[in-house]
């Protein structure tokens, strides 16, 4: 009978100690990020430029924190001032387009995390109090961005700098 008691009483231990260690890690997933800390910066490179019909190369310097419900976007978009083909056509020297605001919400799921807010944008796409939404998967380079605001979206590729929650 005493084996019996010992063994229910490891067995209790053992359940207990596991929801311990297991029930942060399952309150995280595919909730919102609280207390986690998403924040990255880096160059990218926009798929595609401008598009059509000139596709004009297009990088950005992006930056964002996002921490305890509160957080800051910054996103500059540079082209360069010379047409391909010419000297300096590889200067990415043009502010094209600059979004800054605050985070307003953040989201973990899996490897990727979704930031909301509202910013102000200059050049292509401006205004003021424009809603916004981050999409970016963790990583280094080659980690994504898809950068949704003033009705435009901006598919991302991440060339130096890191995505980390």
């Amino acid at each position: 009978m005493l084996k019996g008691r010992t063994f229910t009483l490891l067995l209790i231990s053992g359940v207990l100690i596991g929801t311990a260690v297991l029930a942060p890690i399952l309150a995280q997933a595919g909730s919102s990020a609280g207390g986690r800390h998403i924040r990255g910066a880096g160059t990218t490179m926009v798929e595609g430029g401008t598009g059509s019909p000139t596709f004009t190369p297009l990088v950005t310097k992006v930056a964002f924190n996002w921490r305890n419900g509160e957080g800051a976007f910054e996103c500059l978009a540079l082209a360069p001032s010379a047409p391909a083909g010419s000297a300096g056509s590889g200067d990415f020297n043009t502010n094209v387009m600059y979004v800054t605001g605050n985070v307003t919400s953040g989201r973990v799921r899996g490897q990727t995390a979704v930031l909301r807010g509202s910013a102000t944008v200059t050049g292509v796409g401006e205004g003021s109090n424009m809603p916004f939404k981050a999409t970016v998967t963790r990583g280094g380079p080659g980690a994504t961005l898809v950068l949704e605001v003033s009705g435009l979206t901006f598919d991302e590729i991440l060339l130096e700098g890191r995505f980390m929650f």
